[in-house]
């Protein structure tokens, strides 16, 4: 079993999260993707933003994570989207398996 991750990324939308999310799940680059709506705070381009986004809690394979990130990279609308990734530490053996089956990488 290949080591399981939470990718995090964060969307301009719950819009585009499920767009991104569709096309993952489609490709197989994914098991599960979260879209849960997030108040963001962020220094940009010199300045301190607040925004309404989508965050994408995804969870993927880590052999699977360099598509996973060029795919998110070519369909997200932000020049540099946030793409985090977190070993899944533990985990229901069940779940960790169904993961490692459902992601091709």
């Amino acid at each position: 079993m290949d080591q399981a991750l939470v990718v995090l990324v964060t969307a301009s939308s719950a819009d585009e999260a499920r767009q991104i999310a569709r096309g993952l799940l489609e490709s197989r680059l994914a098991a599960c993707v979260n879209v849960v709506p997030v108040e963001s705070l962020f220094r940009w381009e010199g300045a301190i933003q607040q925004e309404a986004e989508a965050l994408m809690i995804i969870k993927t394979r880590a052999d699977a994570f360099d598509r996973l990130a060029q795919a998110i990279k070519a369909a997200h609308s932000y020049d540099v989207p946030e793409i985090i990734a977190l070993p899944i530490a533990a985990g229901s053996a069940e779940y960790l398996k169904w993961i490692d089956d459902e992601v091709t990488p």
